[in-house]
C-alpha cells in the first residue's frame, strides 16, 4: 500500500521555478510562491463564480519546505465553502523535484475570494449547475 501524501483538490496551475525568483542560496522567494497560489485561487474561483473575483483574504499560510530553482511548482485548489458572495479555497503548492523524482508539499493556505459584478461591487455566487 502506498501511504505517500497526495495533493488535495484539483491541479489548477503549473509553473517552473526560475533563478530570477530565487535568493542567493537558491531558495525561491515565498512571495513568488504565494503569488502563484493567488493566481490559481483566482482561476478556480472565477470558474466557480462565472465571472470576476478578487482576493479578500489569505489566512493560515504554512511554509513547510523550500522551493528550489528548477522545481516544477504545481498548485492545487479545493473549494471548501461557497458563501453568498465569497468562495473559500484550500490551496496547496507542491514541488516536483525532478532531480530526485519526487513531489513534496511545500506550502498550504486558505484563500478567500469575492465575486464582483462589472462595477466592482460584490455579487452573489451563482448556484452550481
Amino acid at each position: 500500500m502506498n501511504d505517500s501524501p497526495k495533493p488535495r483538490g484539483e491541479l489548477t496551475l503549473r509553473t517552473l521555478a526560475m533563478p530570477a525568483d530565487a535568493n542567493p542560496a537558491g531558495d525561491i522567494f515565498g512571495g513568488w510562491v504565494m503569488a502563484q497560489m493567488d493566481l490559481a485561487s483566482g482561476i478556480r474561483a472565477a470558474e466557480r463564480a462565472r465571472g470576476r473575483v478578487v482576493t479578500a483574504a489569505v489566512k493560515e499560510m504554512a511554509f513547510e519546505l523550500p522551493v528550489k530553482i528548477g522545481d516544477t511548482l504545481s498548485v492545487y485548489t479545493d473549494i471548501e465553502r461557497v458563501g453568498r458572495t465569497s468562495i473559500t479555497l484550500i490551496v496547496e503548492a507542491w514541488a516536483h523535484r525532478s532531480r530526485y523524482n519526487q513531489m513534496e508539499k511545500v506550502i498550504a493556505g486558505t484563500f478567500i475570494m469575492v465575486a464582483l459584478d462589472e462595477n466592482g461591487v460584490p455579487k452573489p455566487v451563482p448556484a452550481e449547475s
